[in-house]
């Protein structure tokens, strides 16, 4: 478990991971409904966490390389790869995806469909709703590192991406370190299922 945890949060992240609504969703959850964005199959989401995860140590090495500043930990880092879309797994009303019933829908590659019996909710919004009805604490880079992780991709994040003035700026490299493992991790599991005869190996520069 991760070092920066306390035993009673260490307790808390194993319990919403056992068995209970989230715990059984995490193993059996896609990371996507439709088959041409990225695993859109039954334990698709716990493969693209721990793809982002892994990734993320590649997206942290590039940022030194290039010279970036590193301001955050190793920790808060993991947190946010293996939190940032935990919204994926529904809340204590449901699911948040399940199985498309609708032939014409499934012809075209929709083979999930969301949930109408749980609230609509951004992705990472429901990420720390669902940490924070858990009572798992997390600082301001971690909450940023979930709340952004879509980039660009989602228009909630505009304001903090998008400034003008410096003193609006993002204060912490974080979000845009989780936001490449994302990135990249989609793409190379879209790649996968697009080129399922070749050997694609995500090369990780983490030693």
């Amino acid at each position: 478990m991760i070092d920066k945890f306390e035993l009673n949060e260490e307790e808390i992240l194993l319990f919403m991971y056992s068995e209970n609504e989230l715990g059984i969703e995490a193993a059996i959850a896609p990371a996507s409904m439709m088959t041409h964005w990225h695993l859109a199959h039954p334990g698709g989401y716990a493969q693209h966490i721990l793809n982002v995860v892994k990734n993320s140590f590649g997206a942290k090495k590039l940022w030194q390389v290039a010279g970036a500043h590193i301001d955050f930990t190793d920790e808060e880092m993991v947190f946010c790869a293996l939190h940032h879309d935990l919204g994926k797994l529904g809340d204590e009303n449901g699911a948040y995806y399940k199985p498309q019933d609708q032939d014409w829908l499934l012809k075209k590659g929709e083979v999930y469909k969301m949930n109408s019996n749980v609230q609509y909710m951004e992705v990472t919004d429901r990420a720390v709703y669902n940490l924070q009805r858990y009572g798992i604490k997390y600082n301001w880079k971690e909450y940023l590192g979930i709340k952004l992780a879509d980039g660009m991709y989602n228009d909630a994040c505009e304001k903090y991406l998008k400034s003008f003035r410096p003193e609006l700026r993002l204060k912490t490299n974080l979000p845009l370190v989780i936001h490449l493992a994302d990135y990249i991790s989609c793409r190379a599991e879209h790649d996968a299922w697009c080129h399922p005869k070749q050997n694609i190996n995500q090369v990780v520069a983490h030693e």
